[in-house]
């Protein structure tokens, strides 16, 4: 499978579409539209081996609820992955049994590398 979770009004996803320059085997799901499915982010967990490295502290609500000041679990991660897609680290980009989370350049180069070699 080939799936890019982004957010359409997102410029960084935006800008990172066009530098993947994504083959049309990709499928692309905007996460605010199209709401993940608890079967999708298990696939997600299975590939990253946590929710918390899928989750975003970077999140308003993560803020707004107060979530940096409490502890929390694994189960946490995932509900509020399911609650809000604001929670989920965007993009993300999973080729086959490859998962690439978040937008830092080396996560960007790896995902150019693997999409591109033949």
């Amino acid at each position: 499978m080939k799936k890019f979770y982004h957010l359409s009004t997102c410029d960084t996803c935006k800008r990172i579409i066009s530098e993947l320059n994504l083959p049309t085997n990709v499928v692309l799901q905007d996460v605010k539209t199209e709401t993940i499915t608890i079967a999708q982010l298990e696939e997600m967990h299975t590939l990253s081996g946590s929710y918390e490295a899928l989750f975003s502290k970077r999140a308003k609500l993560y803020k707004e609820k107060g979530l940096k000041n409490k502890l929390l679990t694994e189960a946490d991660y995932k509900a509020y992955i399911l609650e809000h897609y604001t929670f989920l680290k965007r993009p993300v980009l999973i080729l086959e049994d490859r998962i690439f989370i978040g937008n830092s350049k080396k996560t960007i180069e790896s995902a150019k590398e693997r999409l591109h070699v033949k």
